[in-house]
């Protein structure tokens, strides 16, 4: 993402926020304003509108949906405007994002909030089976869009190793991450039951396992609190896209004063367990909610295996640095 910083900074010594900012994928970026917009007014429509909607708020989904989508947005505005090989294709497919992704899918969803009824999953009227569809057709487009962007910006030249291990393990954890999106399109045992007995469910699809959708919830997230929630797995391994490259560019801020960081090598290897940790506690959050569990049950396993990652990550963030700390020893003697 900013990691271009390295390069960047030697090449372009006067480079301000300013031309940084003039440097961002325009749509991309004006869709991250119209998010916080958007984000700002379903709050506004929190505290005025009391309808609710499986236990929660009608404006709530809205909100969340335009703050993901706004990070997406800012993060491939950010990535794109600053890449040199392949400009114009990035820049169309970041336009196309915008227009075939990003504005049918938070449009969809904040029409049925408007309604009062639900958007996901919902096939009740001709009206709500089409918006479904369109949303999943849109989602299929922006999985797609999102691969071709991370396999363009990963064979992005002149860019220093950390961020070019970052950027592509970032979207291809965020693209594994929208995949679990998928798997709550599947008919649920009961809606299987239904459809197979020749009837017509309302609801095809659901976010929750082992409960009906709409049960207790979490604070703010909305997440279920007596059952598994596929959402949890799926919000952490989408803003992989975020968080890995953030990761990249806090090393590489410490490195002015960590002695050790100042290796690239070292800030590399970082970057990649940091990366193998996030897949990895995004895949457990996954297993933990396919068996049914809530995202707080303190269940043996998941804390044993949540342990072992744990330690695993610590471990490895030890070796690393101290194998850092003997290479800059031995350069320094050499």
């Amino acid at each position: 993402m900013t990691d271009l910083m390295d390069h960047q900074v030697k090449e372009n010594g006067n480079d301000d926020g300013r031309q940084g900012l003039a440097r961002l994928h325009r749509p991309l970026a004006y869709c991250a304003a119209a998010m916080g917009l958007l984000a700002m007014t379903a709050v506004v429509g929190m505290a005025v509108d009391e309808r609710t909607l499986l236990g929660e708020g009608v404006w709530l989904k809205p909100f969340k949906f335009a703050v993901s989508f706004g990070l997406y947005a800012l993060t491939l505005a950010w990535m794109i405007g600053r890449t040199r090989a392949w400009r114009r294709t990035l820049r169309v497919l970041g336009t196309v994002t915008v227009v075939g992704f990003i504005a049918p899918e938070i449009s969809i969803i904040t029409f049925q909030a408007a309604r009062g009824v639900r958007s996901h999953f919902n096939v009740s009227t001709t009206l709500d089976d089409v918006l479904v569809k369109a949303m999943g057709g849109a989602a299929y487009l922006g999985w797609g869009l999102t691969l071709v962007l991370g396999v363009l910006l990963m064979l992005q030249r002149r860019v220093d190793r950390p961020m070019a291990w970052a950027i592509p393990l970032g979207v291809f954890i965020s693209l594994a991450g929208m995949s679990v999106g998928f798997l709550m399109t599947t008919p649920t045992p009961a809606q299987a039951d239904a459809l197979d007995a020749g009837g017509s469910p309302g609801i095809l699809g659901a976010h929750t396992v082992g409960a009906p959708d709409g049960g207790p919830g979490m604070p703010l997230t909305g997440w279920a609190s007596g059952a598994g929630d596929l959402r949890v797995a799926h919000f952490v391994g989408l803003h992989a896209l975020q968080l890995v490259p953030l990761v990249a560019i806090g090393l590489g801020l410490l490195a002015t004063r960590v002695p050790v960081l100042r290796d690239a090598a070292v800030r590399t290897a970082l970057v990649v367990v940091a990366a193998l940790g996030h897949a990895t506690f995004a895949a457990l959050l996954l297993w933990h909610a396919r068996r049914g569990l809530a995202p707080l049950d303190p269940n043996p396993t998941s804390l044993v295996a949540l342990t072992a990652l744990a330690v695993a990550m610590g471990v490895s963030v030890l070796v690393i640095l101290r194998l850092g700390v003997r290479r800059g020893r031995r350069l320094r003697g050499a």
